[in-house]
């Protein structure tokens, strides 16, 4: 019996906005769960979820480790350990020149995920509009859904990944209350330009909207073209610095994703707000690798370039097996991921591929249709991402299977 939307309670609204509720009320897994189990049950190789399989700097794990010892075992306060908010005030004023106040501007969460649920449910009430580029991370969905906010969809689109303004500008309006950027993006690896950021700015600004952005890619962006800027943080531009919430976390910079170790900075006010609801999700998390992903953002330089790099090297393996087995690339300026269109192998359907390719080629990704509304899923229907966030010889073996599929 199919679903009356209104009728709905809130944690189906939550499970509808990410699009896993069946019409008869079913809850489906989320397709990163069910490609995880597939390779499990399947032996494929697993370049489906984006986890590393390799650990982080030995002195970031040996802090933890150290901080057990040390008996950093308890409650941390609410806010986070003072250790690691100084650490990420220092963070923000070496990388990006931000004066940020250890004391009252920055919150330590669990993980990014949290920091965006808290920031969502602390601003969006029922009817207000969330502007998003999609394809986008499903937990934004999900979080505007279970908020009562209604999603407004600024596409991006194969292979540059590159925004329309003038759709931006449309997207855009008095009833808009946060703009969610993510930059550098998943799943497509794009970083948004200084124009379009600037142009995020301006609208927020004439429509007094807040922007949240959630950069945790940040640290893991690419050499690029010679006008490329790399990461530019909205809070950094001119008019954004009162009205920006900043998300990012140490999961991705130093591989512990695990660890679920995530911050909010921002003014003062926003900061309490979106603690006051914080608070009442997890309250506190992860006292022993809060000093620990401390040391992390204080590590030098010469860290943060080589992971970069030898992320950008493993792009280029997995780039050239896709490319050889058939695939059109987009090849990504940041993070652990990379966006194939099948259509050049006879697959219009990355979805049924998806589920196929472990028979097919021993591997699984995840399709991008996942990442977009129902409404928007004919756009990107035959485009599958894939993560290279793995060990060198698993890149190899995937790219050696997956020539399986060359015409």
């Amino acid at each position: 019996m199919k679903h009356d939307a209104s009728a709905l309670l809130p944690w189906q609204r939550t499970a509808r906005g990410a699009g896993l509720l069946a019409a008869d009320g079913t809850v489906r897994p989320t397709i990163f769960a069910e490609m995880s189990a597939l390779a499990l049950r399947t032996g494929a190789l697993n370049l489906g979820q984006g986890f590393p399989d390799e650990d982080g700097p030995a002195e970031v794990l040996e802090a933890a480790r150290q901080a057990i010892s040390d008996g950093v075992n308890q409650y941390p306060p609410g806010i986070g350990l003072p250790v690691l908010r100084e650490a990420i005030a220092r963070h923000q004023q070496r990388w990006y020149g931000l004066a940020v106040d250890p004391a009252t501007e920055v919150l330590v969460t669990a993980g990014a995920t949290e920091a965006l649920a808290a920031s969502i449910l602390a601003f969006v009430d029922a009817g207000d509009e969330v502007v998003v580029f999609e394809p986008a991370y499903d937990a934004y969905q999900a979080l505007v859904a279970r908020a009562g906010g209604v999603l407004r969809t600024v596409p991006l689109r194969f292979p540059d990944w590159r925004p329309d303004h003038d759709e931006l500008r449309r997207a855009v309006t008095d009833r808009t209350r946060i703009i969610l950027v993510n930059s550098p993006h998943n799943p497509t690896g794009a970083v948004f330009d200084r124009a379009t950021l600037e142009l995020v700015v301006e609208l927020a600004n004439r429509h007094d909207a807040l922007i949240v952005t959630d950069e945790v890619y940040e640290h893991l962006v690419f050499d690029g073209a010679p006008d490329f800027e790399g990461h530019i943080p909205v809070a950094t531009l001119p008019g954004a610095r009162e009205r920006t919430i900043s998300i990012s976390s140490g999961g991705k910079t130093f591989s512990t994703t695990g660890w679920k170790i995530g911050w909010v900075t921002a003014p003062a006010p926003l900061v309490t707000a979106v603690l006051a609801v914080k608070q009442y999700l997890t309250y506190v998390n992860g006292a022993p690798f809060q000093p620990a992903t401390a040391v992390g953002l204080d590590l030098p330089d010469s860290y943060f370039a080589g992971a970069a790099a030898t992320l950008a090297a493993k792009r280029d393996v997995l780039a050239a097996g896709l490319t050889a087995a058939g695939f059109d690339v987009s090849l990504p300026q940041a993070g652990y991921f990379i966006v194939a269109d099948a259509s050049g192998l006879g697959f219009s359907d990355a979805d049924e591929l998806c589920r196929r390719l472990p028979e097919l080629a021993g591997v699984v990704g995840v399709p991008v249709s996942a990442f977009v509304p129902p409404a928007s899923r004919d756009s990107v229907a035959s485009l599958v991402r894939f993560a290279f966030c793995k060990r060198r010889e698993v890149l190899d073996e995937a790219s050696a299977r997956l020539a399986a599929l060359a015409p």
